[in-house]
Parts: structure tokens; sequence; C-alpha cells
């Protein structure tokens, strides 16, 4: 029975008899992981992006009625985040600050000089400074927060991205041209996961200027602390003057989620087929690699090793190459692909290699070592021994 079974060193040995055989099983195997990292990369960074809402405190968007899918169409007097902060009891307060940020959401063409004649889209947010505590996500990593009447901006760390252009034309002391003149960009931030990490932030006065409306928000975010949501439900509905409503924040979010679902599923069915064209073409790889052996198996055969054993060894030997390729695969994945920005209608999002990625990534390229050389096995053990003998 001993004799019956290949040993280990077999297969590993075997993987030095032709280098081209084990570098095109290790680079197709690199490749299948390189696909499904790229795949669901893309799809879980869209995701977290479209459900964002989860920082350090709920928070609740009052934003006018109608307007519960684009904080961009929304328009309610600018006293109203006055009047929630002194009908709203409950709120966040650190320092003598409320947790409630005015804020103005627009987009606007931009332009990266004067004589630039090609308006570039931006999503643009003008706040005060308490809108840096009420989004807990966002961090100032370079610079300073802008000031009021100085043409300044800061911006997030993928607003390049959404503009296309290089990272290196949105650094602090650059400028972006817009209402007929330049803003100097003062500092950078990151929100990871979130659409505020392409967007543009300024001083809301500044942009009630450049906008001329200066009597009208898009919304007031306040963040709760003893206070409910319900606390806020009902004061925009108590306030039928203002026309306003309140939503969590998680909650609009979670619809705008919904409404890319279908660009969602689109994206996911490409990305899994791009993955399968990948998975398939690595086992292509590995079928032209031990197809080539028949001789060599109808040998074994003759040596009295069961069909088994060689597809055992056949096995071994392909999944040992795979798991180089994987290996390989995995860490030019995180070198290259996580963290990769890429553009999309509401701004720009990062390629997300996180576990259940790199587990997906992992198990593509361990399938194509075990399943790799099924076929070429069975393929080669079809074949009666002594017509297998005299092939070359």
């Amino acid at each position: 029975m001993r004799l019956r079974q290949l040993p280990f060193e077999y297969a590993y040995r075997n993987l030095g008899r032709s280098r081209v055989r084990m570098l095109a099983s290790i680079i197709g195997a690199t490749l299948v992981v390189l696909l499904v990292l790229s795949a669901a990369g893309f799809v879980r960074g869209m995701q977290l992006t479209l459900t964002q809402g989860k920082g350090l405190h709920e928070n609740v968007i009052i934003l006018s009625t109608g307007s519960e899918e684009a904080l961009e169409r929304s328009q309610i007097d600018a006293s109203t985040a006055g009047q929630a902060i002194a009908s709203i009891p409950g709120l966040v307060e650190r320092g003598g600050v409320t947790y409630a940020s005015p804020e103005i959401n627009i987009a606007l063409p931009v332009n990266t000089d004067a004589s630039d004649t090609t308006p570039r889209q931006a999503v643009i947010r003008g706040v005060r400074p308490v809108a840096f505590l009420v989004h807990s996500e966002v961090e100032i990593v370079e610079g300073r927060q802008p000031r009021s009447g100085q043409d300044e901006i800061i911006v997030g760390s993928l607003a390049a991205t959404r503009l296309g252009l290089p990272d290196e034309r949105l650094t602090v002391g650059k400028t972006l041209h817009f209402d007929n003149r330049d803003w100097t960009i003062v500092g950078k931030f990151r929100a990871p996961n979130t659409v505020m990490d392409a967007e543009i932030w300024m001083p809301i006065i500044d942009l009630q200027v450049a906008t001329k409306r200066e009597a009208t928000l898009s919304a007031v975010v306040v963040s709760l602390d003893t206070a409910r949501f319900s606390d806020v439900d009902i004061f925009a509905k108590s306030r039928l003057d203002l026309e306003i409503t309140a939503m969590r924040e998680a909650d609009y979010y979670a619809s705008i989620a919904a409404f890319y679902r279908p660009i969602r599923i689109m994206v996911i069915v490409t990305a899994s087929l791009i993955a399968l064209g990948g998975l398939l073409g690595g086992l292509n790889t590995m079928y032209a690699s031990f197809a080539a052996r028949v001789r060599e198996i109808g040998t074994l055969q003759a040596f009295g090793f069961t069909r088994m054993a060689i597809v055992t060894s056949l096995s071994e030997e392909s999944l040992f190459a795979a798991a180089i390729g994987t290996i390989f695969g995995a860490i030019l994945g995180l070198a290259l692909l996580d963290g990769l920005a890429v553009k999309f209608s509401m701004g720009a999002f990062a390629l997300t290699l996180d576990a259940p990625v790199m587990l997906a990534g992992i198990a593509g390229g361990v399938l194509v070592g075990l399943v790799g050389a099924i076929p070429p096995a069975i393929r080669c053990l079809r074949l009666p021994i002594p017509q297998a003998l005299k092939m070359h």
C-alpha cells in the first residue's frame, strides 16, 4: 500500500522540472486573485460609501419636505438651525457648542484657473466650524480649516478623483477657480467610506454669497445626546411654516443606496463575470500545464500507482503552485488596489480590500489550485496504459 501512494516530494519536485509550466501556473493564479480582488473591492468600496452615517453620534438631517433623496434640491429657511437648537433639548453639547450644523450642499462647475475652459463638476458643501464636530468621520490631515471672507477652501482626499485631476493639483497652497475668482486650498481632510471624502468644503457665508442664496440652507444636521429621533421629528412636523422634515442620516444614505441598487447589481454582475473569466483562464492555464503529461501519468500507472494516488499528487502540485500565486496576488492587490480611487456620479470612492474581500481573493486562488488538476488528470487517466505510454 505504501508503494501505491506518491510521496509529497514527488509533487514538490515536479514544479522544478519545467520552469515555464510552473511560472504559467503561478501567473495564472496571481491574475485570478487580482481580478477577484479588484471586482470584490470595487463592489465593497461602493457599498460602504453608500451606507454612510455611522459616526460617533447619531445624526439627524433636517431638510425641506420633498427633498428626502437629494440634499442638493433642499432649501430651508436660514433661521432653522437656531430654532432647532432652541426647540430640541438633548442635543450633543461640548464646551458650550451645540452640535447643530447648518449646511449648503451644491454642485458647481470648477476650473483649475481663469484660463481653463474645461469646467469640472464639483460637490461643494458650505459649513461652519461645528460641522467638523457633527461629522465625526471627517479628520483634517493637512493644513487647517478655511476662514470666512478669505476665499479659502478645504478639499477631501478623493476630491481630485472627482474632478479628474492628479492629487498633486489639489495640495495645500494650490487654487481652484469658480465664481470668477481663485480660491486657495488651505487644508485637506479625509472621511473614509463616505461621500464627503470627495467633496470641497468652504465657509457657509462665502458659499451663500457665491450662490446668491443668503436666506436659505440645504439642511441642518444635529447630533443626538439624550434626545431621540422622535424629538427632532416632532419639531419638524410642528413647524408647518418651515416646510421641513427630519431623517436619520443613516436612513438618508440608505435611501440613496436603494436608488443606486440597480447600478450596484449591474456592477456586481459585471465584476462576477470578470472574476469568472479570470477563474476560467486560470483553470485553462492549469489544464495546459498538466495535459501534456500523459506519458508520465501512464508510466506511474504502469508502476502500480492507483488513479486516486495520481490525482492526489497532481492536486497537491497544482495547489502548491496556486498557493504561491495566491500569496503574490494578495500582496500585489494590497499594494496596488487597496484605496485606489474610482469616480462615480455622487463623487468618488476607494476600492476596499478588507477581510471579506481578501478572503474572496484567496478562495479564488485556492479554487484554481484545487480544480485545476482534476480535468487534465481525468483526460489523461481515461487513456489505456499502452496508449498513454506511446504519447509524446
